[in-house]
């Protein structure tokens, strides 16, 4: 089997609601999307997404996604898309860095790979847990009162786990986190996401002040640096993920005990292939995880959804999807979808989810 054609499409997912980070310093309204398609000559077809959360969130981009794949196209056209580690070394040789690039290549890949062997790609990698993985919201206000507004709408959807985002004012934050805690339900799953918002001396006197609640953070500073400089001076567990970027990364933050919880975001590190091995050294460490699609359709989503699976359901507390936030649905319902809060793994080969062409339109980028 070869890939013989890689068509490319951009669609813009709007978002129901206006987003912010870390306490409105980042605010995004559309999220800009890349659909690969890959052909072969066996008639198989595979489809990936690249969906990174805005342009200033983290150094990703859409164009830059197509900029990259069309650097990459005369390197892969030819190979065996089953062959998923020869793909993967055809990419990092053809274009070094820019991993949130070779994801959406890495997705179609794969997807072709379970159809073929007529898996799903979970179990296909050789896990596929059918315990349907809680969804985790997201939950970008600015004030107490937006918070809770965000979280019940979340609720009224079937939701039971929630990325509430802080950062950027130590007393603000505070009050926040015992704001949401003396409201979360019995059995719900709470993450204080501050997305590199902190300095390390307001990461302190947070986690400090709310030592008591024993709640999660996630990324409370901007780099590893900083997270090792305040580790041993608090008492709450962290999650890492903007972060969490490479193997050596994953590496450094198991050895080094930097994290207690990996957030591996697929898009960022590179697809499937490379957050596999993330998702190993975090199980050889003790270390528990949240998969998330950085952003994106429900595509996206089973990505992640389909690691998820090779997690024990015991490490894995949850995977975050973006299909409830944007208004947009490139697969016409189908795809695994929220049904109490959860997603169920889909029992179709590959990816188990294809978009409508119609509603891409026509592609940006052919290399055959």
């Amino acid at each position: 089997m070869k890939i013989t054609r890689l068509s490319v499409y951009h669609i813009d997912l709007p978002l129901e609601h206006p987003y912010w980070l870390s306490g409105g310093r980042l605010k995004f309204e559309t999220l800009d999307a890349t659909m690969a398609k890959i052909e072969t000559d066996s008639g198989l077809t595979g489809w990936g997404e690249g969906t990174p959360w805005g342009h200033t969130y983290v150094p990703a981009h859409g164009p830059g996604i197509r900029a990259g794949i069309q650097t990459m196209a005369p390197f892969i056209l030819g190979l065996d898309p089953r062959r998923v580690l020869d793909v993967e070394r055809a990419m990092d040789i053809a274009l070094p860095g820019h991993l949130y690039a070779k994801s959406p290549i890495d997705m179609a890949c794969w997807d072709i790979a379970g159809q073929a062997a007529g898996l799903p790609i979970a179990d296909l990698m050789g896990g596929g847990s059918r315990t349907p993985r809680p969804i985790a919201s997201s939950v970008g206000a600015k004030t107490v009162e937006e918070t809770r507004e965000v979280m019940e709408r979340y609720r009224s959807r079937g939701y039971v786990a929630h990325s509430v985002k802080i950062g950027g004012d130590v007393e603000r934050d505070i009050a926040r986190v015992r704001d949401v805690e003396s409201i979360r339900r019995p059995g719900e799953i709470v993450l204080y996401d501050v997305n590199r918002g902190w300095t390390r001396q307001q990461a302190l006197r947070v986690m400090s002040a709310c030592e008591d609640l024993s709640v999660m953070f996630e990324q409370p500073c901007e780099s590893l640096d900083d997270i090792a400089a305040i580790s041993g001076r608090h008492a709450s567990p962290v999650s890492v993920d903007e972060s969490l970027v490479t193997l050596q990364d994953a590496a450094r933050i198991a050895r080094e005990g930097l994290a207690e919880v990996f957030g591996i975001k697929l898009n960022r590190v590179g697809g499937l292939t490379k957050a596999a091995r993330m998702r190993d050294i975090a199980l050889a460490h003790g270390i528990d995880m949240f998969v998330m699609a950085t952003g994106g359709s429900v595509l996206a989503d089973t990505e992640a959804l389909h690691l998820a699976a090779t997690i024990p359901d015991d490490n894995c507390h949850a995977v975050w999807a973006c299909q409830d936030m944007i208004t947009v649905d490139v697969a016409g319902g189908r795809g695994p979808r929220n049904i109490d809060g959860h997603l169920h793994l889909p029992e179709t080969p590959g990816l188990g989810v294809h978009p409508d062409e119609d509603a891409l339109g026509d592609p940006v980028g052919v290399y055959h």
